[in-house]
């Protein structure tokens, strides 16, 4: 789902529960934002995998840990956390195939 129609998505939701207002438009474009660097966390996880080769100072090879995989679930935690300040769960979503009837 490309960042507009997500965007578009949310917006629509908002406007259906009456709650289109400043600053739940601020938390949408802060849930975008966080998504493309959820998106970028997975590239980069599935890229380099959980751990790479590094070297030290010493010049020593070693696996670190790859930040992204720690980051993504942190990224994560707050879109949930936005989704359930607007009142967005599963529980009141819309389908898209509701908005052609």
């Amino acid at each position: 789902m490309g960042k507009s129609k997500l965007e578009q998505s949310l917006i629509r939701q908002l406007q259906e529960k009456g709650a289109d207002v400043a600053h739940f438009r601020s938390l949408i474009r802060d849930y975008i934002w966080m998504n493309s660097q959820v998106q970028a966390m997975k590239r980069s996880i599935r890229k380099e995998g959980r751990t790479y080769q590094a070297v030290s100072a010493a010049g020593k090879a070693y696996e670190k840990e790859n930040p992204a995989v720690k980051n993504l679930i942190l990224y994560s935690r707050q879109m949930i956390a936005i989704l359930r300040e607007m009142g967005l769960t599963t529980e009141n979503a819309v389908s898209e195939e509701d908005d052609e009837l």
